[in-house]
């Protein structure tokens, strides 16, 4: 009897533990799965590569180079882009990167095009630049990003990030993009988003990207205004997991900037650019 009895506990016993057991160990998997679809990324307080421009003169070096030259970039543009200090310059805390009306190595315009490539690489993290746009057709500021190493293929196999593209001759309408093999301009398909910003051409603003290795997300003044979602079906759609660097440029005309036509008057033309910072994920 007394054989019975402890057996009939012990059995209960294993049945209740059981039943409270098992709900536990399910809810744990729909969490752990439920945290990765939806997980909250953190960035850290302070920027682990910046530039405040503080210098004097030509950007600092061990930050920026150049893209050099007049080819066109793949948009038909029509500026040659150089090193000179007539092109991108910094004084008082501010980089200005200048687009002039002149004859230069057989094109009529110049510019500059600033990369931290080799200098600056990110992959994941959030970005933010201060500028302010310059006014006038036939202008094409951009703050953008592309893969260091290319090594899902050339473009747009390996991804593009645009943080901020303005084109003079629809003032005040920011754009953020990213495009890739499955979504790029071309197929007119690519992932964006636009916003209008009253003061764009006339004020300062913050032009940021959030990137994990779920979401991109893009803000104006921290108001979130795009999000592309990973979607897990390969480098086609998202090849935003290797390293990207930054680029800083002023257009002068090409497929876009110059759709309606150049306003020979509006140059010289500047972008200004207050500062630039990077800010690592935190580590969960």
């Amino acid at each position: 009897m007394k054989f019975r009895i402890a057996f009939t506990q012990l059995f209960v016993g294993l049945l209740m533990a059981s039943c409270q057991s098992q709900p536990e160990q399910s809810t744990s998997k729909l969490l752990t799965a439920d945290s990765l679809q939806n997980k909250t990324w953190l960035f850290e307080k302070t920027a682990s590569w910046s530039d405040e421009f503080d210098n004097s003169g030509k950007p600092d070096s061990t930050k920026w180079s150049y893209d050099i030259g007049g080819s066109g970039w793949g948009n038909h543009e029509l500026q040659y882009y150089t090193n000179r200090i007539e092109n991108a310059s910094v004084s008082d805390g501010i980089l200005s990167i200048t687009a002039q009306k002149e004859n230069f190595s057989d094109k009529e315009y110049t510019s500059a095009r600033l990369v931290t490539k080799n200098k600056g690489d990110f992959l994941y993290g959030r970005i933010e630049v201060r500028a302010k746009v310059p006014a006038g057709i036939g202008t094409w500021p951009a703050i953008w990003m592309l893969p260091t190493d290319w090594e899902y293929g050339g473009w747009p196999e390996s991804g593009e990030i645009d943080i901020m593209e303005h084109v003079g001759y629809d003032p005040n309408n920011i754009h953020f993009s990213t495009h890739c093999k499955a979504y790029y301009w071309r197929q007119n398909n690519h992932k964006t988003a636009t916003k209008i910003i009253p003061t764009a051409i006339t004020d300062f603003h913050v032009y940021s990207v959030e990137w994990t290795p779920q979401t991109i997300r893009g803000y104006i003044d921290d108001q979130l205004i795009f999000t592309n979602t990973n979607e897990k079906k390969g480098f086609e759609s998202w090849p935003f997991d290797k390293r990207f660097h930054l680029i800083l440029n002023l257009a002068v005309g090409g497929d876009w900037g110059g759709k309606q036509g150049v306003d020979e008057q509006a140059f010289p033309a500047s972008m200004l650019v207050d500062y630039v910072r990077f800010y690592k994920v935190i580590p969960q």
